[in-house]
């Protein structure tokens, strides 16, 4: 039996509470990404790869992006982030980390970014 790394069945209930939960700064993102509205991309949200569940997934360039709240500068927090990164960086999908305020006060720099990302991925 063939291991399905992407959205597997058995997150799929986590997956959809996540999407109906987001926080404020996920949403205002979503707004942003969804319908191909950055550089013609088409983003997923909550996209489940592995163990793990990403904020936002491009499978076209392989990129994540991932919001950070007040949660992530814990220390433990911040060993599970860098074992998350660590995983996706092995199945060869890279990451981009924005904190949440930064949805909010500067989200032309997220989209620069992700473009900026998206130019350097070649697939």
């Amino acid at each position: 039996m063939v291991c399905r790394i992407h959205n597997n069945p058995k997150f799929k209930d986590v997956r959809k509470q996540l999407r109906n939960t987001a926080t404020s700064a996920e949403a205002v993102l979503w707004t942003i990404l969804k319908k191909k509205q950055v550089g013609g991309l088409k983003f997923r949200r909550q996209h489940s790869i592995g163990k793990y569940i990403v904020d936002f997934y491009c499978p076209e360039k392989k990129l994540t992006i991932e919001l950070d709240g007040e949660v992530h500068i814990h220390p433990g927090q911040r060993s599970k982030d860098m074992d998350r990164e660590s995983f996706l960086y092995q199945q060869g999908i890279e990451v981009l980390r924005f904190e949440n305020k930064i949805v909010f006060e500067n989200p032309e720099m997220i989209i620069n970014e992700i473009l900026g990302k998206a130019k350097k991925v070649k697939y």
